[in-house]
């Protein structure tokens, strides 16, 4: 074994040190015994110590490495112990001293023990923080556990700071402090709220424990925390259903034997916090006779950021046959998400293409039955013909006192006449034409109950318009208003007609002196009484005309006896916010101490006033019911005149009719009997008895006024066949 090339003399090998102190040098001598030029370079090794968690320098050499050195010269380094190898430590410990050269390629080493006493050097807190990576879902509150250790016996003034995730996310502030004692321990923690936005995206977020203290060194520890998946994915498609080919211009008639491809709009919505890719397929739930069609989605393999939306557009080719009758494919459309940690909606929309044929059969076969059908289509025959007479919403129906005829007021700013004769005889046009034309949407309509001779209209610019029900004026008989653009939700007479009261959207309600409406029509009302609600709907309630029920916003019903000027609360039992509205009430016309209600969360109620119109006590609620229109809002009822029967229209596109009791309970159909089903809601009602039937009206936001009728329900309930 050949002898060593470095030759390392310690002239002490054991030392006293102080932590702290400026004596705490030794030299070290390093002899080049080679036979060339040779730099050498110093390192020490303490015993116990962790050299990769020592976080900091706890000695120093000078020079760092020496120049080059002949062989047999020597050269001198002076090592300063500045710091304890393990923090907080004092007592013996050993050192190795190492001394190699890079050109030589060979080391040396000696040991000498040093004895470590406590100074005013710096220290290392230990700091204990989550190993683990640390899981959490936006909008949840995440806490790090941390504990500071002080294994010195010097008092300390920590700092401890949180960095590399978001100031936003913390609850206050990133940043602590705080005192520690010598050999004391901190537990503490900082405490997060992850947000539900793109800056919460689904990953894993690495993070710093920074600690800084006032008497000693700093150190770190790096954490993980993972921000989890949370959201949903949404994919629509519009329109749900096209046609091969698609309508054609004028100019490209010609080529009508052409295909044109089916279009679709998708959206694929992503609202979570993972960035997504979304592919399509497409499945055929037909005969196999229709599985010859392509289809191509651009663009392909879309990518949706958290947060996002991105449209696509789906096109389908098919075939057409020559001669045949029209055919359907009907296709699932499936969404695949590439990442599905979170909840899907409508993955699969269901979509339909109608296939034409180049030359349909009904043109070869039954050209004259086409036009028969167009004919009737067209005609007043087809009660759901494409041109409803009125080209908005109905706002009101009434039948007049015989049952004969009837009127109607829509948005589109006229009243119409009705022939209900027509409506249940398919050869007789029941559709009589306009009745009168105004400037402004009318609201609501009501015939005189003298004679029916007069209709009273109540216009959406607040006006009052009086028409001549027998004739066809071109303007109103009279006109009168209070208040510009108030407009006009209730009308009701009195029983002689001689009194007029109007319900407006700003919560006023009005009476009207009609005595010499031709001679002397009013200009001002003759009473006003303003209540802290919008008002849809009004009627007389009583025997003696004295008091006018009023409902309308926050499902507010009240009893206002406009004689004494007092108004009475009903404790409507389903209480209603500012979105909440009583649509319609009504009276029978001969037991007028019954009130029927209906609000737009699908709520009807039956009242008996007998108790409380002539004291103090409270009103009674005979019986109340919700879903009566499968939880659709309820826009409008009626009365019939004894009060065995009440009709009612709703936004499930239903007209019902419901039996009732001598006292306004409902028999035992309580749900009702369904007159009718229209496909849009239905927003006016009437009723009226014959001597075998009941007759009812419905009008329609399409603008479509239908008649139905059914059996009279003779001893079911209070009913008699007299």
């Amino acid at each position: 074994m050949s002898a060593n090339q470095i030759g390392l003399e310690i002239p002490q090998k054991e030392l006293n040190f102080k932590i702290g102190s400026e004596k705490n040098s030794f030299p070290v001598v390093v002899i080049n015994d080679s036979n060339q030029f040779a730099s050498f370079q110093i390192e020490l090794i303490a015993a116990g110590a962790d050299i990769q968690e020592v976080g900091y320098e706890w000695y120093t050499i000078s020079p760092d490495v020496s120049v080059k050195i002949p062989p047999g010269d020597l050269v001198e380094f002076v090592i300063s112990i500045v710091e304890t190898p393990i923090s907080g430590f004092t007592g013996i410990m050993n050192i190795t001293v190492r001394a190699f050269s890079i050109e030589l390629r060979e080391e040396n080493r000696e040991v000498l023990r040093i004895t470590l006493q406590e100074g005013a050097g710096r220290s290392q807190l230990k700091l204990e923080a989550p190993s683990q990576k640390i899981q959490a879902i936006p909008l949840d509150d995440v806490e790090i556990p941390i504990l500071i250790s002080n294994p010195s016996q010097q008092n300390t003034n920590v700092t401890l700071t949180c960095l590399g995730l978001p100031e936003s996310w913390f609850h206050g502030n990133n940043t602590q402090q705080f005192p520690l004692k010598p050999g004391a321990k901190f537990r503490t923690s900082f405490v997060c709220t992850l947000p539900f936005d793109r800056d919460a995206i689904a990953k894993i977020y690495p993070f710093t424990i920074d600690v800084v203290h006032t008497n000693g060194l700093p150190s770190q520890s790096q954490c993980n925390l993972e921000v989890l998946p949370k959201g949903s994915l949404e994919v629509v498609c519009s329109p749900k259903s096209q046609t091969i080919p698609a309508k054609r211009s004028w100019r490209s008639w010609w080529k009508f034997w052409q295909s044109s491809p089916a279009i679709f709009n998708l959206t694929a919505e992503n609202e979570s916090n993972l960035p997504q890719k979304i592919e399509f397929e497409l499945e055929n739930v037909s005969s196999s006779d229709y599985e010859d069609f392509s289809f191509e989605v651009s663009p392909n393999n879309a990518e949706v950021e958290p947060f996002g939306k991105t449209d696509l557009t789906l096109q389908i080719d098919k075939d057409r046959s020559w001669i045949g009758k029209v055919r359907k494919l009907n296709l699932l459309v499936k969404a695949n998400w590439q990442d599905t940690r979170v909840n899907t909606k409508d993955e699969v929309q269901v979509i339909e293409i109608f296939v034409k044929p180049v030359i349909p059969i009904f043109l070869l076969i039954v050209p004259l039955a086409a036009v028969l059908f167009l004919f009737w289509w067209l005609s007043f025959l087809n009660p759901f013909n494409p041109f409803p007479p009125h080209k908005s919403t109905v706002t009101s129906v009434q039948y007049d006192g015989s049952g004969k005829y009837a009127i109607s007021s829509s948005n589109d700013q006229t009243m119409r006449s009705w022939f209900v004769e027509g409506f249940y005889q398919p050869l007789i046009n029941q559709d009589l034409g306009v009745l009168a034309t105004s400037k402004k949407a009318i609201r609501i309509a009501r015939f005189r109950p003298v004679n029916n001779d007069f209709v009273a209209a109540g216009l959406e610019n607040g006006e009052i318009q009086i028409w001549d029900a027998e004739n066809e004026p071109k303007l109103p008989l009279a006109t009168f208003s209070s208040q510009a653009d108030d407009r006009v939700f209730g009308l009701e007479y009195t029983l002689d007609a001689r009194t007029l009261f109007s319900g407006h959207g700003s919560g006023t309600v009005l009476r009207w002196d009609l005595q010499n409406l031709f001679t002397n029509p009013p200009t001002q009302p003759s009473q006003s009484k303003k209540f802290d609600f919008a008002i849809n709907s009004i009627a007389l309630v009583g025997p003696d005309d004295n008091t006018l029920a009023i409902a309308g916003r926050y499902n507010q019903l009240v009893l206002w006896n406009w004689v004494n000027n007092t108004v009475k609360t009903l404790p409507y039992p389903n209480v209603g916010g500012q979105d909440d509205y009583i649509q319609s009430i009504s009276v029978p016309e001969r037991k007028r101490n019954l009130l029927a209600t209906a609000d737009n969360q699908g709520y009807m109620s039956v009242w008996d006033l007998s108790t409380c119109l002539q004291s103090d006590r409270p009103c009674q609620l005979v019986e109340g019911w919700k879903n009566a229109h499968s939880g659709k809002p309820v826009r409008s009822i009626a009365f019939s005149s004894q009060g065995c029967y009440l009709v009612s229209g709703g936004d499930d596109g239903q007209t019902k009719l419901w039996a009732l009791t001598q006292n306004g309970k409902r028999t035992s159909d309580l749900n009702g009997k369904i007159l009718a089903t229209s496909n849009t809601p239905v927003s006016a009602v009437d009723i009226h008895l014959t001597t075998n039937e009941v007759l009812t009206l419905s009008g329609t936001t399409e603008g479509r006024v239908l008649g139905q009728k059914t059996e009279r329900l003779f001893r079911l309930g209070c009913d008699l066949n007299n």
